[in-house]
């Protein structure tokens, strides 16, 4: 039974409010975990069901009737969250990383849903699900307010993000609410648009010292306008794919964190840079 999820909504800084949750934000993917008539189901938050993908996760000790929400992790040597990783273990069974499974919500109880239960109910009945955790399934850990002080610890750890809840907030199916929202620890770098995708909007990224640094594809409107209105100067090639320029025109960009590879991870444009 496929349920779509609540989404979060962004805002830039953390607040400390006690009628909010403080969680980890998770650097995972987003799972629903079902089981009716003790058949289990996992889908990704887009529909696809993944549960041959996962069996691991098929004979949780979970009762009947249930559906949970929660982010499908795989953590590196130091325990932190490793997307690459993930990835990996969802694109090749034969890949040995070993997953976990971190719930934070449950829409289904005993075969009734619960949405309409506070947040902070939803909670209590998922200690009564997964009362103890594991490696291969566990709690999302959370805290009543603090998000500053939390966030800081965050950064200084090199973590994703985190997720304010309001404690009192029903789960809205397939909604995105302010009622969850999500401040992400970005990190920030001044590149150099070395040229630009023919088909779908995207740029060529180098860093300063000319490596290559990515494809940028999130730019608001104005700042295209302002590289369409400059880039022409600069062409050196091009292909069937892509305009080369010379790396003459640099930006700020804001990103999630370097891959294994290098490179900027979901870059996006803050502002042109001197």
């Amino acid at each position: 039974m496929f349920v779509s999820p609540m989404l979060l909504h962004k805002t830039d800084h953390p607040f400390d409010d006690d009628n909010y949750i403080t969680e980890l934000k998770l650097d995972g993917f987003r799972t629903i975990w079902a089981k009716f008539d003790n058949k289990v189901r996992i889908y990704t938050r887009h529909k696809n069901e993944i549960t041959s993908k996962f069996p691991e996760l098929v004979n949780l000790p979970i009762p009947d009737g249930v559906v949970l929400d929660g982010e499908i992790i795989v953590t590196d040597a130091q325990g932190k969250p490793d997307f690459e990783a993930v990835m990996e273990r969802f694109m090749s069974k034969k890949s040995e990383h070993q997953i976990s499974f971190s719930v934070f919500d449950v829409i289904y109880h005993n075969g009734k849903k619960i949405t309409n239960l506070p947040l902070f109910e939803r909670k209590v009945i998922l200690e009564e699900i997964v009362p103890s955790d594991t490696p291969l399934l566990n709690k999302v850990k959370w805290i009543e307010g603090n998000a500053e002080q939390y966030f800081d610890l965050i950064q200084q750890h090199g973590l994703e993000g985190i997720v304010q809840k309001k404690a009192e907030s029903k789960y809205q199916i397939n909604k995105r609410s302010h009622d969850w929202l999500k401040v992400i620890n970005y990190q920030y770098e001044n590149v150099y648009i070395s040229g630009l995708r023919k088909d779908d909007f995207g740029l060529l990224l180098s860093f300063e010292d000319g490596n290559f640094a990515g494809l940028m594809e999130f730019m608001s409107t104005q700042n295209r306008k302002e590289f369409y209105m400059q880039y022409k100067d600069f062409i050196i090639e091009e292909n069937d794919k892509f305009i080369y320029i010379d790396p003459k025109l640099k930006a700020k960009v804001k990103y999630r964190n370097l891959t294994k590879k290098g490179l900027l991870r979901i870059p996006s444009f803050v502002e042109w840079a001197n």
